[in-house]
């Protein structure tokens, strides 16, 4: 089969994509974006089209069943580029990650093109098509990329260069703009040698502020080191800031977290130097770059979960059997960066493909003819978890 073609799917771009983006980026993209926007002539990809309305987008069955409204990168490079030309975005926003990335071998036929000429249709196309997601089963394509991020993640880490830097914030329940926590726990290489150093630092001006009615606080219970205080929110914010800034000096960085979404949107609203970062890893090693990793993910991959269920960090602590990941020491940000970047240590180190480490970490629970690992309930950390499955 031809696979000329990439495709980005209309809803990855809208709901998760916008996440990861600045508040004025975000606005600037759904704008152009919106169903009646898109379907107007002076929209940019209708302007040299010649209809009086309606947008050209594409339909695509993906194998799971599942059918999609699809732009093609094309498409959506045009906008990301058009939007910077115009003046809407400061600079050109950023490819999205690899999970919304689809060639045509990623469907059961070729995507056809789709006309919607009016807001209406597209909004009601959209509608039928979520309708028909939710009720249907079984797996889904996104695996095999997972399994792919997983492998080229455990070469980058046994090439050892760079720094990994976990990072891990705790925002105020009432107020998430408010900052309260930074933590982070880093491993950078240097000549094979490892280096590594954690982190919890909080500001004197906000230390009566702490979350109890959805997640409680644990600020004073960092257990790899003592708190560092600053000043004030001006102060914790730059500390983000230098952090990044120190991190990128010793070759590529990888940044890991535990569900990258919110944690991105903070280090873009405290305006930390991650511009170009990557949400996908290269077939070999890079040697620069700044690069997300999350542990959610690589699990999912690690234990064939084709639906990407995102376990919470005490749920995988537990059952890569990662040491003291409990209740009296997470949701404290400096805690919580140490267990991830031990997590991620645990599935990458083995120096084995994925599905050898799967038999090595769980022998006694890997089911060989399926890419599924199975759990006793009370193994899982969620089992009696208040906190529940991210």
């Amino acid at each position: 089969m031809n696979t000329s073609k990439a495709f980005f799917k209309y809803a990855d771009i809208w709901y998760k994509y916008t996440l990861l983006l600045s508040p004025d980026d975000c606005e600037a993209l759904k704008g152009i974006l919106a169903h009646d926007a898109l379907v107007h002539p002076d929209h940019p990809l209708n302007a040299s089209s010649g209809r009086p309305c309606g947008v050209e987008l594409w339909k695509g069955e993906l194998k799971s069943g599942d059918v999609r409204i699809l732009f093609t990168s094309k498409q959506f490079d045009y906008i990301r580029y058009w939007l910077h030309a115009v003046g809407l975005t400061k600079e050109i926003l950023p490819l999205p990650n690899s999970e919304s990335l689809l060639v045509e071998d990623d469907f059961k036929s070729v995507p056809q093109p789709w006309l919607f000429e009016t807001g209406g249709e597209l909004r009601l196309a959209q509608k039928h098509i979520d309708k028909r997601s939710r009720a249907l089963q079984g797996a889904t394509p996104d695996l095999e990329g997972r399994r792919r991020l997983f492998d080229r993640a455990r070469m980058a880490w046994m090439a050892k260069k760079g720094t990994w830097l976990a990072i891990d914030f705790e925002d105020w329940e009432w107020e998430h703009t408010m900052l309260l926590e930074v933590g982070y726990a880093q491993i950078s290489f240097d000549t094979q040698d490892e280096h590594d150093t954690a982190g919890h630092i909080m500001a004197e001006s906000q230390a009566m502020y702490y979350n109890s009615q959805y997640v409680k606080s644990n600020p004073k219970n960092f257990k790899f080191g003592q708190t560092q205080f600053v000043p004030n929110a001006p102060a914790l914010k730059q500390s983000v800031v230098d952090l990044i800034v120190g991190a990128k000096g010793n070759g590529p960085l990888f940044l890991v977290f535990h569900d990258y979404t919110q944690d991105i949107r903070t280090l873009n609203r405290v305006k930390a130097p991650i511009d170009g970062i990557l949400y996908d890893l290269p077939a070999t090693p890079p040697s620069d770059g700044i690069y997300a990793v999350d542990t959610a993910i690589l699990f999912a991959a690690l234990v064939g979960d084709e639906t990407l269920n995102r376990r919470s960090l005490q749920s995988i602590c537990n059952l890569l059997k990662v040491e003291g990941a409990d209740d009296t020491t997470l949701h404290n940000a400096g805690n919580d960066a140490q267990f991830t970047l031990r997590a991620l240590r645990k599935m990458l180190s083995t120096g084995r493909p994925l599905d050898e480490t799967r038999e090595m970490l769980w022998k006694d629970n890997t089911q060989l003819a399926t890419l599924n690992a199975t759990f006793n309930s009370w193994d899982d950390g969620d089992f009696s978890d208040t906190e529940g499955v991210l």
